[in-house]
């Protein structure tokens, strides 16, 4: 059993899937019973495919959800406090994500690059784990991958998907739920440095 004390699950909502031009809209972390959770009013227009699938929407200079308003802060003070959470934890720990490796840790990572946060980062965050290449690896053979297909599938539960505190609590849960070994979990470790690479290529070829 690898130590996922050190282990950190999170999810990002954004306003698209393009992570070179998405803003941010809800950055969510559980560890635990510890959880973080921070609402952003984006920049930018929300695709129609994610209004319809998360339920998010702008109206009014005000984000809301499912119709409901939400509390909202800026960026750059999520992202501080988000910092604040993960320094709570007295060390160095790494952040879990499904399809972390092309999305939530390019996002993650080029938004705190931008505003000049991500030597702090780097100084909390060992590495990424990605939690999709983890299923494949320990249950192979299955249809679909998606997070919420995982769940349906191990835990017998539905869930309101979408939204990243349920979507981080659920992913804690599949992962205790498979007991991976620190062997598997390392094998789908990456390092930040892994992902500033993978960001500088995206852009240059862009």
């Amino acid at each position: 059993m690898s130590d996922n004390r050190s282990i950190v699950f999170i999810d990002l909502e954004t306003t698209g899937l393009n992570t070179s031009v998405c803003d941010i809209i809800q950055l969510s972390a559980v560890c635990g019973k510890r959880v973080f959770n921070a609402y952003i009013l984006p920049t930018c227009e929300l695709t129609q495919d994610v209004e319809q699938v998360t339920g998010f929407t702008v109206s009014d200079g005000k984000l809301f959800r499912n119709g409901v308003p939400t509390s909202t802060v800026p960026l750059a003070d999520a992202l501080a406090s988000f910092l604040d959470f993960l320094r709570s934890f007295g060390g160095h720990v790494r952040l879990a994500a499904h399809n972390a490796k092309w999305f939530d840790a390019r996002v993650l990572t080029r938004e705190l690059q931008r505003l000049k946060l991500l030597p702090e980062f780097q100084q909390v965050v060992s590495g990424f784990v990605d939690t999709l290449p983890l299923a494949r690896r320990l249950k192979p053979g299955l249809d679909r991958y998606t997070q919420k297909n995982l769940v349906s599938h191990f835990l017998g539960q539905s869930y309101d998907a979408h939204n990243a505190v349920a979507d981080a609590t659920m992913l804690q849960e599949l992962f205790n739920h498979w007991n991976p070994s620190a062997q598997d979990v390392l094998a789908v470790t990456f390092d930040i440095n892994h992902v500033l690479k993978g960001n500088k290529t995206e852009t240059v070829s862009a």
